[in-house]
């Protein structure tokens, strides 16, 4: 323990007379050997003898910059520096105190001896070094004796820290069959210690695993090839060990490590090669053009672009009927069917078929050809296959009304195989539905099973199957197209129901049309018949020699009174073999014409209107009386509804007035209008209750009688609202109270028999009379009626 206490103050001081000088600016040392040297000198006070004066300062600082050791272990807090000033005699009056960054925590002073000590251990690389300031005060003033001095402890580097790799492990490539000392990639550790002091920081690179194929730099960590060709087929994946050793490699230096992956990248350096050098290959000759019959492979022992293998077949005897392409994903050659095989042609094909690479790298072409040749024989299997008809399709004409079991053509199918088997005909169904035509089952012959018209199907598309006899499984089908040709069997006819009219000598042109083929080379040619032209005195047909004809009038003045339609026959003759012939009758109207012969008026209702009393005239007639039938019959309803009118709806009938409440009851929880428990308790229900569907007979006393006074009025009225308020039998419901009251407008009074009860014959009515003259003659009446009761004699 003194053998190592000893020794950390011998590198201390060492440390700190070489730091001092290295560290510490020129003017900071020469201000520390300035204060040595005035140590011993004067301090600053007043002159003695009364003598005022004074003279600058001098600072009397005895310390340094410090160092402490980093990582110190031991149980005692280490010792640091000592702070001193020349005020300090020693008399116990000096206190130095200490501030800045740690003071008190980390470090601590003595305040009588300026002795600095580190509570704890110290680590550089979390703080390398601490900014404090010391002060010396009067121990019983507290007054400052010097002014504040800053100053720094360095924490003093150890070894403690292995560099590290950062960034590994690490990956790389490089091509294989580089040459010695192609680049790799660069590994880096950094080193946490002070790089400035010792070579606690100085890395030294080696490799631990990995050679003799790589090497490192030793300072930069750049790792190279050290082996030449090295070949990705034999070995590809490397794992490399790196060591990184502080203090340049000595022995006592900590070291780290880390691993590098280094993969070998291909290139081209090997050519494609077959497996085998001839392939025997088995194609049926059914085999279908385009369809692949064979796969080779020659083997890369590249990768990726590198071993992409190019097929070609070498010009000979299997050039014109194959193909050879490369699947790109597992790089066989497919051999592919060009032409159609036939056994019986040619049993077998033998050709060549060259691999080669198709990307080439010049560094290799040195190697050899970077190609392979591979012998391909294909032999062609015979397959039991169906007829094969000497055409490919057939056409056929036949005359329609050819007699049924005519003989049309044939057709011809025979079996290719070395069995040459038998064939037997039929015709597909679904081509012939209505069975036209019928097939020799073995010779092929087509004839016809009923009579064709061209005019209804003018072609017959047919199919004939071949059916191989030894295997009814295979068949072949081949089209027949049937034309039926035409025979002159239809006479010609007007082209259209033509209907003319006569104005002058030529009436009408009109032509014909044939149903026979063909239309572009008929002719026809037109004529009255015989009987006609004799007894035919008004009209004949003149042929024009186009196949058209015209009509022309053998006399002039038709009326329309007195004919208005004359009828012509016409004879239409084809030239066809044998000639066909027809009667059409045309239908020749007489209409009025203009003095130039254009028409004028030729319909037949013209005869019958008068002269200038055009259509559209009737028109608006028609629609005048229309109209006013229908003002007639609105009026009329407009009538019958006045009269259905009742008494009620009149305005003047002011007996009595109906006046509509439109609120709706409260149902039944309004318990205000009426009781509520006649409802819902029938055992109450009084006796005396009247029926709601008959209006009861109230028996009401004598009226009073109604007065001019409104006052009067005013009691009759509430009084009746009184009767119906308390009257037990009113309905649940809105009711109708019905005042026959008129008024008292009248000097008469009210002459309503409402409210005469009883009638009083000894009434006297002479006060009629008084009235003024427009009641003379009621006074009359009623005087009159009087005298008679009162003498008999009525």
């Amino acid at each position: 323990m003194l053998t190592r206490s000893c020794l950390l103050l011998f590198l201390w001081i060492l440390v700190d007379e070489v730091s001092v000088s290295a560290l510490c600016p020129p003017s900071q040392a020469l201000g520390w050997s300035r204060t040595k040297r005035e140590r011993a000198r004067s301090l600053v006070g007043p002159m003695r003898n009364g003598a005022a004066g004074f003279q600058r300062v001098k600072r009397g600082w005895v310390w340094n910059q410090f160092f402490v050791l980093e990582e110190y272990m031991g149980s005692d807090p280490q010792y640091v520096g000592k702070l001193h000033t020349d005020l300090d005699k020693g008399e116990n009056v000096v206190k130095y105190t200490l501030s800045g960054e740690g003071a008190g925590s980390i470090f601590t002073i003595d305040q009588t001896t300026g002795d600095i000590h580190a509570l704890r251990s110290l680590d550089r690389e979390e703080k390398p070094y601490y900014t404090l300031r010391a002060q010396a005060v009067d121990i019983k003033t507290n007054r400052p004796l010097e002014p504040e001095s800053e100053f720094l402890i360095k924490v003093q580097d150890i070894n403690d820290n292995e560099p590290k790799f950062l960034e590994g492990p690490y990956t790389a490539s490089v091509p294989e069959m580089s040459p010695v000392g192609t680049y790799v990639t660069q590994v880096t550790a950094t080193d946490a210690d002070d790089p400035t002091y010792g070579n606690s920081a100085r890395v030294v690179y080696s490799i631990l695993h990995g050679q003799p194929y790589f090497s490192v730099d030793a300072k930069t960590g750049i790792i190279r090839t050290a082996l030449p060709n090295m070949d990705r087929e034999v070995k590809e994946h490397y794992q490399v060990l790196i060591q990184a050793k502080d203090m340049g490699g000595q022995l006592g230096g900590l070291a780290g490590t880390t691993t590098v992956n280094i993969t070998l990248s291909d290139v081209n350096d090997n050519p494609p090669r077959f497996s085998k050098s001839f392939f025997h290959l088995r194609v049926p000759e059914s085999s279908a053009v385009g369809s692949a019959v064979g796969r080779i492979k020659a083997h890369d022992l590249d990768i990726g672009k590198n071993a992409e293998v190019e097929y070609t077949i070498v010009p000979g005897d299997g050039g014109a009927i194959f193909d050879i392409t490369t699947n790109e994903h597992n790089q066989e050659g497919i051999i592919i069917l060009k032409r159609p095989l036939d056994y019986e042609t040619k049993k077998a094909y033998t050709f060549k078929v060259d691999a080669s690479n198709a990307h080439l790298d010049p560094r290799f072409q040195s190697f050899g050809a970077f190609r392979d040749t591979a012998t391909v024989k294909i032999n062609v299997l015979d397959v039991d296959e169906p007829p094969v008809f000497n055409k490919p399709s057939y056409v056929m004409d036949v005359y329609e009304d050819t007699p049924a079991g005519t003989i049309i053509g044939a057709v011809t199918a025979q079996d290719l195989d070395a069995s040459s088997s038998p064939v037997r005909y039929s015709i597909d169904w679904k081509s012939d539905l209505d069975s036209y035509f019928d097939i020799d089952p073995v010779g092929g012959t087509i004839s016809t099973n009923e009579l064709l018209d061209r005019e209804s199907i003018a072609q017959h598309n047919i199919s004939i199957v071949a059916t191989k006899l030894s295997n009814p499984v295979l068949t072949s089908r081949v089209g027949i197209t049937v034309h039926v040709l035409d025979i002159n069997e239809f006479p010609p006819e007007l082209a259209s129901p033509y209907e003319t009219f006569v104005c002058e000598n030529v009436i009408q042109t009109f032509s014909a049309k044939d149903q026979d083929l063909p239309p572009a080379g008929q002719q026809f040619s037109f004529k009255s018949p015989k009987e006609d032209m004799k007894i035919n005195k008004n009209f004949t047909v003149r042929d024009f020699g186009n196949n058209t004809a015209g009509i022309l009038t053998k006399r002039s003045g038709f009326r329309r009174r007195l004919q208005e339609i004359y009828f012509l026959p016409v004879v239409i003759e084809d030239n066809g073999y044998p000639p066909k012939s027809s009667t059409g009758t045309l239908t020749i109207r007489v209409c009025g014409c203009e003095s130039d012969g254009s028409l004028l008026s030729c319909s037949a209702e013209a005869i019958f209107l008068p002269v200038g009393l055009s259509t559209g005239a009737l028109i608006a007639i028609l629609l005048c009386i229309i109209i006013l039938l229908v003002i007639v019959v609105l009026y009329v309803s407009l009538r019958r509804q006045k009269k259905k009118e009742t008494l009620m709806s009149s305005k003047e009938d002011i007996r009595d007035n109906v006046i509509h409440y439109d609120d709706e009851g409260g149902g039944e929880e309004d318990t205000h209008a009426f009781d509520m428990g006649t409802l819902r308790n029938p055992k109450v229900v009084k006796e005396n209750l009247y029926r709601r569907d008959v209006k009861p007979e109230l028996k009401r006393g004598p009226r009073p009688p109604v007065s001019q006074d409104s006052a009067d009025i005013r009691d009759f009225i509430n009084q009746r609202l009184k009767e119906h308020d308390t009257d037990s039998s009113a309905p649940p419901y809105d009711s109708l109270a019905t005042y026959a009251y008129e008024g008292n407008g009248s000097k008469a009074e009210s002459l309503s028999s409402i409210d005469s009860l009883t009638m009083d014959l000894e009434e006297d009515y002479d006060y009629l009379s008084d009235w003024g003259p427009r009641f003379r003659t009621l006074a009359g009446i009623f005087g009159e009626q009087l005298y008679c009761k009162l003498t008999a004699c009525c």
